[in-house]
């Protein structure tokens, strides 16, 4: 195993700068990070709008911006698990080594941690508004303000893509109307 090097996992729907702030303190305090994007089979829903490839696409798009060495990143996906101790094993699979583990997730934190890794909170960044639920909210109710919680090339690329109008068909097919109150 490489002490250099851990590994943050996360759905990343969208990348925001929450997202960015922990990766950046995997940046700072390690040689490399593998970026895991989690439920890589599930898109298209309202929880999960967009594929593996375009949060790919916006990570690595936003690392660019930010003036990273995108050497120092290994990114793998991981399909959609049920979030017990066999997806550890799933995790091992489908990245190179590691022995830190950066995650807020509560349940994930603890299967690491029996499996024996270094498990660390990163800080945060006002997780109530930088999270991914709280944008996708704010696109569904036409708020501009989604815009200043992601990197610019996170919001190119969901308005390149129709993110916008996926999101809002995604929420009026689950919920009719949902979006007028949401």
């Amino acid at each position: 195993m490489d002490a250099g090097r851990c590994l943050i996992i996360a759905r990343f729907q969208p990348f925001h700068y929450g997202h960015l702030n922990a990766v950046e303190y995997c940046y700072r305090n390690y040689d490399e990070t593998i970026i895991v994007v989690g439920m890589a089979s599930q898109s298209h829903t309202p929880e999960n709008p967009f594929t593996a490839g375009e949060r790919i696409l916006m990570i690595r798009e936003s690392l660019k911006w930010a003036g990273h060495d995108l050497s120092r990143y290994i990114t793998v996906t991981l399909p959609t698990l049920e979030v017990n101790r066999a997806a550890i094993h799933f995790v091992r699979q489908y990245s190179p080594p590691f022995k830190s583990v950066i995650t807020l997730n509560p349940i994930i934190q603890r299967l690491f941690m029996e499996e024996g890794y270094v498990v660390i909170t990163p800080p945060l960044k006002e997780r109530d508004t930088y999270s991914g639920s709280t944008i996708r909210r704010l696109i569904l109710n036409n708020d501009p303000l989604w815009k200043q919680l992601v990197p610019p090339p996170v919001v190119e690329i969901i308005e390149s893509i129709g993110g916008v109008e996926r999101i809002k068909m995604l929420y009026s097919e689950r919920l009719p109307g949902y979006y007028a109150t949401a």
